[in-house]
């Protein structure tokens, strides 16, 4: 796959923020804990000055040792040396605890607010983007940016610290010695700049070839009954393998530019120390300074390795959490229909949030909405329609009619591309609930599911609310009852009952309008009248619109509207569309065939 299908493939993601935003959110996400952040770093400060003191003690050994003194003069020099170990140790343990504990809390914050944005994002938007852009972010990213906290930005701050003092204690000792070091550096800034320019564009491209990957691979998975269906094995497994082989491709490449960092720091290590140690030969011949001197010179710039090599090495680490940073912020800032605006580039200035309150008697009203996923795209052509307050209204139309589009934008699910959808103050928050016919059930128990859609609501609501649904027989039936443990790892609900437990949600939740959208689809023929009594009884006294998955359920509604392309072709009763030889009248013989038809 060459770079312009990653591009193409990529058009629809999730936005990147740039430098300067991810910045100024990394200072906004650290301002909370500036007292923290301080302290952290004074405590390394300290830490990082008393080990200082290693490299002088060492050379008054060796200067005990040239003069001929007795042995007794080494034990102050030894028993400092004690000293500062235990202190440096001390010390360091304290400041980069503080450090790992601002990273953590920061790290936190950061999660918190991209789940909070990610699902407060339009369905449509996350479809365009994929799931698998989406899960890369909240795995692959989170995890680097996890990574680069704990252990990066602690040695990071340290060896920052240790550079930066052991420099200025080499100008201490003599300024030439400085000056001797100081040749290494041109080739390291070279080094870091060679690397950074690189590694940026290499670890940005590597995390959109591992959502492209990942993406590849979900839609594969999930629609594997598909794939097979239409003998596609072949042409499925070539897309994945060639994700797969750009993603690897990227990774050779990361690897490649990790070994040439090495190799110039090398370079730059050799050139500096064999510039100390001829500093100090000259200087020593001259009498200017003692071995003793010379030697803590020479073990300063030796000790500025591990700091050296370890800042500019967590440079690979920082460009990747850096990339990852990004990803994350470019969803924190994704506000609400601003993006989808600018990503399709549609007008929509006459557009209205959803859910106003009107002061007339409807409780829905669909005003001249339009709805498109993207250019040329259109799925609803100025869709007008009224829902009376309590009445049940069915949607029915062959697949890609826009029945799902328009139950969304009722919900408030969706934005519309023009026109508005305005709903009359409910009784309750929230006043629309939309149940699907994907129902998920979360992990707990089946009393903490339940308790989703009211947290207050007692024992008996949960009964209660069962019980209007025809689920509270099989919901005690189970092991524990309510204190029965479902989702992943539990107690498996079927798909009927699963539908039943998100009535139930609705139930408990009391809106005054309700959406269903083919909520008893999952259903199979044996339990179809079952869950459509359980959506009857949940429904009662609900202003209601329903995407009809079987006619009966349009049969059953005061209203029938029939949608084609997007448009609103008939409405009316199920007797007089039936009468009246239109498209309903053609699906309803279509679909009743040999059936007998179930009276209204």
């Amino acid at each position: 796959m060459t770079p312009t299908d990653i591009a193409e493939d990529s058009a629809e993601l999730l936005p990147i923020a740039t430098g300067a935003r991810t910045r100024a959110a990394l200072r906004t996400l650290i301002r909370p804990d500036r007292g923290r952040a301080i302290l952290g770093l004074g405590v390394l400060v300290g830490a990082t000055a008393v080990g200082l003191l290693v490299q002088p003690l060492l050379g008054r050994i060796v200067d005990i040792v040239a003069d001929g003194r007795p042995a007794d003069a080494l034990t102050l020099p030894v028993v400092l040396l004690l000293v500062v170990a235990v202190v440096q140790g001390v010390t360091t343990t304290l400041g980069l605890t503080q450090v790992a504990r601002l990273g953590e809390t920061v790290l936190a914050r950061l999660r918190e607010q991209f789940i909070e944005r990610a699902l407060q994002l339009p369905a449509d938007r996350l479809e365009r983007a994929g799931a698998g852009d989406l899960t890369a972010r909240v795995t692959g990213d989170v995890a680097r940016v996890a990574e680069a906290v704990r252990s990066a930005l602690p040695e990071m701050a340290r060896s920052v610290l240790a550079i930066v003092l052991t420099l200025g204690a080499m100008a201490l000792l003599d300024v030439r010695f400085l000056l001797a070091a100081l040749l290494a550096v041109p080739v390291q800034a070279l080094t870091a700049r060679w690397y950074v320019t690189r590694a940026v564009t290499v670890y940005a491209d590597q995390r959109v070839a591992n959502g492209a990957q990942q993406q590849q691979l979900l839609e594969t998975i999930g629609g594997a009954v598909t794939v097979r269906g239409h003998r596609l094995e072949e042409q499925h497994t070539e897309k994945s393998a060639a994700r797969s082989r750009r993603a690897v491709e990227l990774t050779m490449r990361s690897v490649h530019l990790v070994l040439g960092f090495y190799a110039r720091l090398h370079i730059a290590e050799y050139i500096g120390l064999a510039a100390v140690l001829v500093t100090g030969f000259f200087l020593v011949r001259d009498g200017s300074v003692s071995i003793g001197t010379a030697t803590a010179a020479a073990l300063y710039f030796h000790s500025l390795f591990g700091p050296v090599n370890a800042a500019l090495v967590l440079l690979d680490d920082a460009q990747s959490a850096a990339a990852g940073l990004a990803r994350l912020v470019g969803v924190t800032d994704l506000q609400e229909g601003t993006d989808l605006q600018a990503s399709t580039d549609l007008k929509a200035s006459a557009v209205r949030l959803p859910h106003q309150r009107t002061t007339s008697d409807a409780a829905v009203t669909v005003d001249a909405v339009s709805h498109a996923y993207g250019p040329g795209r259109t799925v609803l052509h100025e869709v007008s329609l009224t829902l009376r307050a309590g009445e049940h209204v069915a949607l029915v139309g062959t697949s890609g009619a826009g029945k799902s589009t328009l139950a969304r934008l009722v919900a408030g699910v969706q934005q519309p591309t023009g026109g508005t959808v305005s709903v009359s103050e409910g009784r309750t928050a929230p006043s629309v609930v939309l149940v699907t016919q994907e129902v998920h059930v979360f992990t707990g128990t089946l009393a903490e599911d339940l308790r989703l859609a009211r947290p207050d609501a007692t024992d008996a609501d949960l009964r209660t609310a069962l019980a209007t649904v025809h689920a509270l027989e099989w919901a005690e039936a189970l092991p524990e009852g309510l204190a029965t443990v479902v989702g992943e790892g539990g107690h498996r609900l079927d798909p009927a009952r699963a539908q039943q437990l998100a009535l139930a949600r609705l139930v408990l939740a009391d809106p005054p309008v309700a959406v269903l959208d083919e909520a008893t689809a999952e259903a199979g023929s044996a339990g179809a009248r079952t869950l459509e009594r359980s959506a009857e009884a949940a429904l009662a006294g609900r202003t209601a619109l329903v995407v009809a998955h079987r006619l009966t359920q349009a049969v059953a509604a005061d209203r029938i509207v029939v949608l084609e392309a997007g448009r609103v072709v008939e409405s009316g009763t199920h007797d007089e569309l039936r009468t009246a030889d239109g498209p309903y009248a053609t699906l309803w013989h279509a679909w009743s065939g040999s059936r007998a038809a179930p009276h209204p």
